[in-house]
């Protein structure tokens, strides 16, 4: 039940952009590691593991929640992202590759939700 999640492609690139995100983080000034360095961190964290927690609970209802959850985490790191460019802690072509696998996920996302 609970290894089934990581087959899902949502939570398989979910998973990709949390480890995108603690690589590009590495990188970032000392004075953001209880920032936006850990802002960041939770937030992409957040996404697959509500996808996790949702599909652990067993019934639709409750796995559409975390979903709606997890879709909020993603917007946060959205805006973060652009924060982290704006900033000049992220290069532009950076920022757009992980925007574009975060509005992956999100669509992702979206269709899961409507289908419960």
């Amino acid at each position: 039940m609970y290894t089934d999640v990581s087959k899902l492609q949502v939570h398989q690139k979910s998973h990709k952009l949390v480890l995108k995100v603690y690589a590009i983080t590495k990188e970032f000034p000392k004075e953001e590691q209880f920032g936006l360095t850990s802002q960041m961190r939770r937030a992409a964290v957040s996404v697959p593991s509500n996808i996790s927690e949702g599909k652990a609970r067993g019934s639709n209802k409750d796995y559409r929640r975390f979903l709606l959850m997890s879709r909020g985490s993603l917007a946060e790191l959205t805006y973060q992202l652009l924060l982290a460019k704006d900033l000049k802690y992220i290069e532009a072509d950076q920022y757009e590759d992980l925007l574009n696998l975060a509005d992956e996920v999100g669509k992702m996302l979206n269709g899961l939700i409507g289908r419960l």
